[in-house]
């Protein structure tokens, strides 16, 4: 069950960073309304299976990777 909570939560991450050309992970956490610590958990795992990538401007944001 957790693993289908991860995934539907995976695909808003992605659902919501498709509007958007970067964002902060509690940006994203706010914009979901979902607890912050799930949201990252979901974008560790997202970034690791080379969906997402970090980048670092100051601050960390998170974006698609580019195909």
């Amino acid at each position: 069950m957790a693993d289908e909570i991860s995934s539907e939560l995976k695909q808003k991450v992605i659902d919501y960073l498709k509007t958007v050309s970067k964002a902060k992970n509690k940006e994203v956490a706010h914009e979901l309304g979902i607890d912050k610590h799930l949201v990252d958990k979901a974008i560790s795992e997202l970034s690791k299976e080379g969906k997402i990538e970090y980048l670092y401007l100051g601050a960390s944001f998170i974006k698609l990777k580019d195909t």
